[in-house]
């Protein structure tokens, strides 16, 4: 998905779907970093990925706490 249309997406969600999706992304972060670490990761560009959705989903939930 293009980085516009998943910020777009993210913004018309509310801030409860916002947290649910933030500790999902969390969550998969850190079994990406388990994989990589017992050397069973494929793609390790996906930990880049979610880092960046990450910080796009908390960048999009301060945005709306300042709302």
């Amino acid at each position: 998905m293009k980085t516009n249309q998943y910020v777009a997406e993210l913004q018309k969600k509310t801030a409860q779907d916002l947290a649910k999706e933030l500790t999902d992304a969390k969550k998969e972060l850190f079994n990406l970093r388990f994989q990589n670490a017992t050397n069973q990761l494929d793609n390790t560009a996906r930990i880049k990925e979610v880092r960046k959705n990450i910080a796009r989903i908390e960048t999009v939930l301060s945005a709306k706490a300042k709302a």
